[in-house]
């Protein structure tokens, strides 16, 4: 199991988080209510986040061998709402029970 397992599930369930708080709650907020502040608020710490994610799945993709498809997979995912939590589940939890 490669060391930074753990700390990329924390930072993928942090992504996904984030990025369906802002996709849900603070974007209809500034459209409909014409107040950016929750965008604002939401915006720095979720694009931190997605970079981190990206990163360590690159750097993971090679301790977990990933073929080139599924490290796709796993970085698309990231931009598609509730996908970290799908990668969760189908690439990170079994390679935890092995």
């Amino acid at each position: 199991m490669p060391k930074l397992l753990p700390v990329f599930r924390i930072v993928a369930l942090l992504e996904g988080v984030s990025y369906i708080l802002l996709l849900f709650i603070a974007t209809p907020i500034k459209y409909l209510y014409e107040d950016p502040q929750y965008v604002k608020l939401l915006g720095m710490p979720h694009g931190i986040l997605f970079m981190a994610y990206v990163v360590i799945a690159v750097l993971i993709s090679a301790d977990m061998k990933w073929p080139t498809r599924t490290l796709w997979i796993v970085l698309l995912a990231s931009i598609i709402p509730f996908g970290t939590f799908y990668i969760d589940k189908k690439y990170l939890t079994k390679s935890r029970r092995a």
